[in-house]
């Protein structure tokens, strides 16, 4: 067992914590059986199927004993509109502990001077920095009114202020297919629909973002918001360079660092790598590579705290108690310094993973990684994104399809497979498990072929994957999957 695993909680890790964790599982799934028992099975089969399977999607992990157990209590039953010492409900003083606590490791944790810890999860966190920076922006008769007054007493001048304003405001933001997420602008998103959009690409060759061109594309666009971060760009990004590209054309930086909070966290990135110092508000979720519950978090500067904390009632709905109560927990977990040793090692994994590819003959796009994200391009192997991901799925490797820089096959059948460390290395898997995952993968993908449509052509979705190939992993990935057990000594 590693120090970092999910078995080991900062305040009682080992053999005794096992233990107190599986009877109260057990005693949980004996209750929820008496009640519906098909939810018990399919709750035990989960954990049978993540135990025996490669995790390598990049936004999942494994939260802990701790923070899994947290989600299940009393505070689901509570009501608790408003913000901390500001309830829409009566006798909610323990949700403002709850809420306190969570935002409070979140400053200490991120170093920022103001956390909101209500949305539901990272979409969420986005439409609340959204709106609070056009509520923090836009002056005149807008979004200001609302803090001025009660919604209903706004007047149907005010209403056409608004609506005109907000008509005219502009995003730009990374494009989907070079690795931005759908909240940075995409058409088809509510993000994408709320502003007046332009999207920054990657440099064709590289594949890295090309700062010259970001900043050239602000000063011709004019953006009320800039946008970095990513959900699959397998590099750092020098945030002060962002920054100073949204001062200079007067935008409010907005970092989405959902996917690498983990490695903010644990002082992988610093320096210009950390997003929290240059960015007006940052956003994250919780799960992925922090190794909490599904949910998240806003942190901004001093001047947009006010329109952040009015997130309920603006976009958000009742705060779920009982995940923030979770979201505390597992922001005490990664104060501790085994959450550091854990980040560095997810970054270390994932070049081993690169390397693996790469020394096997696979493409990735940039190159390779430098932080927890590998993304593989598979057309050299004559495969869609789609029918690499149910090939490796078969052989039990979990993945997902993803969009590579100008996809010849679109968003849904794709032409890369995005993989990603956190969740392995939280395992314990280390630089020659990963480095026999590519060996894996790489075998499942030689072993693939498209299914003839006719005399025209092949299939985009369809393949056949050798015979033997699919046993010949899952006995291959046994190994490795039984010296580095999930939650060892959990038993229902």
């Amino acid at each position: 067992m590693t120090a970092d695993s999910v078995t080991a909680s900062a305040a009682a890790p080992g053999a005794e914590y096992a233990e107190t964790a599986s009877a109260a599982y057990r005693a949980a799934l004996q209750v929820i059986e008496s009640v519906e028992p098909r939810i018990a099975a399919a709750t035990r089969q989960e954990l049978a199927d993540q135990r025996a399977s490669l995790k390598l999607i990049a936004s999942e992990n494994y939260a802990s004993p701790a923070v899994l157990l947290t989600m299940g209590s009393w505070f689901s039953d509570k009501y608790a509109e408003g913000t901390i010492g500001h309830r829409f409900y009566a006798a909610c003083q323990n949700v403002d502990t709850v809420e306190s606590l969570a935002a409070e490791h979140a400053r200490e944790l991120f170093g920022a001077p103001y956390a909101y810890a209500q949305p539901h999860s990272g979409i969420d966190a986005n439409l609340v920095a959204f709106w609070a920076i056009l509520a923090t922006r836009i002056e005149g008769p807008g979004l200001a009114a609302l803090n001025a007054k009660h919604v209903n007493d706004l007047s149907e001048q005010d209403w056409e202020g608004l609506r005109n304003k907000l008509g005219n405001q502009r995003l730009l933001g990374m494009s989907l297919d070079t690795g931005g997420h759908l909240t940075h602008g995409f058409r088809p998103n509510i993000s994408g629909k709320m502003f007046h959009q332009r999207s920054y690409g990657t440099d064709p060759e590289s594949g890295l973002i090309d700062y010259d061109a970001v900043a050239a594309a602000a000063r011709e666009f004019k953006p009320l918001i800039l946008v970095a971060g990513y959900s699959a760009y397998p590099r750092r990004v020098n945030f002060a360079k962002m920054r100073e590209i949204a001062d200079e054309v007067g935008a409010t930086l907005l970092v989405d660092m959902a996917h690498f909070a983990g490695l903010v966290a644990g002082k992988v990135f610093t320096g210009d790598e950390d997003p929290v110092p240059h960015a007006h508000v940052t956003t994250t979720t919780t799960h992925k590579s922090l190794r909490g519950p599904r949910g998240g978090l806003v942190l901004a500067q001093p001047e947009y705290a006010d329109a952040v904390d009015k997130g309920c009632p603006m976009v958000l709905g009742g705060p779920l108690s009982h995940v923030m109560a979770a979201k505390a927990v597992a922001l005490a977990e990664a104060r501790q310094p085994a959450f550091q040793t854990y980040a560095q090692r997810v970054a270390d994994n994932a070049k081993s993973l690169a390397e693996g590819f790469l020394k096997r003959g696979a493409r990735l796009v940039t190159g390779g990684t430098d932080n927890h994200i590998v993304l593989l391009d598979v057309t050299s192997f004559g495969l869609t994104g789609r029918q690499a991901e149910s090939a490796l799925l078969d052989a039990g490797v979990v993945t997902n399809r993803n969009s590579i820089p100008n996809d010849p096959n679109g968003a849904w059948y794709t032409s890369g497979i995005r993989f990603g460390t956190p969740a392995l290395t939280t395992r314990g898997f280390g630089a020659a498990e990963f480095d026999r995952v590519a060996e894996l993968v790489v075998d499942v993908l030689n072993n693939t072929t498209p299914n003839p449509t006719g005399p025209a052509g092949f299939s985009k979705a369809k393949y056949t994957l050798a015979d033997g190939t699919a046993d010949r992993i899952h006995a291959a990935s046994a190994e490795m999957l039984d010296a580095n057990p999930l939650y060892p000594g959990l038993s229902l």
